[in-house]
């Protein structure tokens, strides 16, 4: 048995339950919610998250990994208020997201590894709650010069604390392709790296070759299709019901990448994110699994998918 931090202190992989690898409670960016803290409604996102949190604890989720990120305003005291009220277990990051801060750049890996371990081993921002996962990001032409920096931080992180690594990337380019060779480059253990957001497009060779590599992959972009040209939530279950045919269910796994409507600002654009995901949080439990009951996958797959493959990649 083994233990992974969570935003309440360590908790034992056995217990995570059926989880969701890849969601957020809120978004922003780094510096906006003490510098301009009215453009944020932090109790209304506090209790529209315990709210929808709870209803999903009641359809049975039991964990999420938050890889909310400093600069997409990581706040980490809110996803320890939020677990606590809910009974949802949540999983904080360290690492970056895509607007790398312009001091990284002048610095080596080394240096911002350094700072990954601290919020690993330390705590966050004087918390004293740890980040159980590392976040990297790279997007659409490929991983930039700043953002390969953080990668091989991100990896270095990885190599010394045994902390898996998550990425954010950009599937119709190929873009894991990348990320994986840096973080190899780096001696990373491929068992402890999710490729994210998997699902934009549904090419099989790209996917099954990167699961080639050891590397787990995220489908976690339900419903889908906010960004032109990618999949809607039928087609996505399509391609998760083809990788299990493929005989690979035992290394994907399905989230939403949710944030709740509050954490965006203005009643327009709150309304339009709940009318695209009204189910938030319980997309995947009431559409998808249904649907890929419909398809034949078997309650033995989908626990696969769900609580078994979380545990195992916390558990490296």
């Amino acid at each position: 048995m083994s233990t992974i931090n969570s935003v309440l202190g360590p908790v034992d992989t056995a217990d995570l339950g059926f989880t969701l690898s890849h969601e957020h409670l809120a978004t922003n960016a780094a510096g906006i919610l003490r510098t301009f803290p009215e453009l944020i409604d932090r109790p209304g996102i506090i209790d529209e998250a315990n709210t929808t949190l709870k209803e999903a604890y009641d359809e049975g989720l039991r964990t999420i990994i938050d890889v909310s990120t400093i600069d997409l305003g990581r706040d980490v005291e809110m996803m320890r208020e939020v677990s606590q009220a809910t009974g949802v277990k949540i999983i904080a990051a360290t690492g970056n997201h895509l607007a790398v801060p312009r001091p990284f750049i002048d610095f080596a890996p080394e240096v911002i590894a350094n700072l990954y371990v601290r919020e690993i081993e330390q705590g966050i921002e004087g918390t004293g709650i740890k980040a159980g996962i590392i976040k990297v990001a790279s997007d659409a032409g490929g991983v930039t010069e700043a953002q390969e920096i953080v990668l091989r931080a991100a990896g270095q992180a990885c190599v010394r604390t045994g902390i898996p690594i998550s990425t954010h990337t950009w599937s119709p380019d190929r873009v894991g392709e990348q990320q994986v060779r840096i973080l190899k480059e780096e001696g990373v253990d491929m068992n402890l790296v999710y490729i994210g957001h998997s699902n934009d497009d549904t090419d099989m060779g790209y996917l099954l070759g990167l699961l080639d590599q050891g590397v787990w992959l995220g489908l976690d972009r339900f419903p889908g299709g906010r960004r032109a040209g990618t999949p809607l939530w039928e087609q996505r279950t399509e391609l998760t019901k083809n990788l299990i045919d493929a005989g690979r269910a035992d290394r994907i796994m399905l989230s939403h990448d949710h944030s709740v409507p509050k954490a965006r600002y203005g009643a327009a654009v709150q309304e339009e994110r709940f009318k695209y995901n009204p189910d938030g949080y319980n997309f995947i439990t009431r559409n998808v699994l249904p649907r890929l009951k419909e398809l034949g996958v078997s309650d033995s797959d989908i626990n696969q998918i769900m609580v078994e493959n979380p545990r195992r990649f916390f558990e490296g």
